[in-house]
């Protein structure tokens, strides 16, 4: 595992971690709309080559909308590369581009760097960003939910160790 340095940094209060969870969002949403636009067009070209029809509705987009076996696996899509945005980031580097802007970091608790496995378990349980409610509450360690279940933190990096780390 990488270690960013052998200084201890403070851990994140939770407005920095709002703001960056703002950033994060924004970029979130244009994963998941370009994951969209990429499914739409595997599936379109499903349709133009005949392997299934317009289920009995007008238009290709309420057919979509409207069938479960493409409205699921299509919606799964989607999810799946804003998951993979996440934890791709915050196993390479600790930082997503959010983090980034905001010099904040998630690493393990010994300094590390998370792996994959622990990237998937701490996105599960931060319910869209309200696990980090939790810091309002714990001043004294300033641990989110999604913290204390994977022994990881979100720490705040000086600007020499944030620079040029992505």
């Amino acid at each position: 595992m990488t270690f960013i340095s052998s200084q201890h940094f403070p851990r994140a209060g939770f407005r920095r971690r709002v703001a960056s969870w703002v950033y994060d969002l924004l970029i979130a949403i244009a994963v998941y709309m370009t994951a969209g636009a990429m499914s739409f067009l595997l599936m379109y070209l499903g349709f133009h080559f005949g392997l299934f029809g317009l289920q009995g509705y007008e238009h290709f987009s309420d057919a979509i909308a409207n069938t479960a076996w493409l409205k699921w696996p299509n919606e799964f899509w989607k999810l799946a590369w804003v998951s993979f945005f996440f934890i791709w980031f915050w196993s390479k580097t600790g930082q997503t581009l959010g983090m980034k802007a905001w010099r904040l970091r998630v690493q393990n608790q010994d300094g590390s760097l998370i792996n994959k496995v622990t990237g998937l378990k701490r996105l599960l349980p931060t319910l869209l960003g309200l696990g980090n409610f939790t810091v309002i509450f714990d001043r004294k360690n300033k641990l989110s939910l999604q913290d204390r279940l994977t022994d990881t933190e979100v720490v705040v990096l000086t600007l020499e160790a944030n620079r040029g780390r992505l």
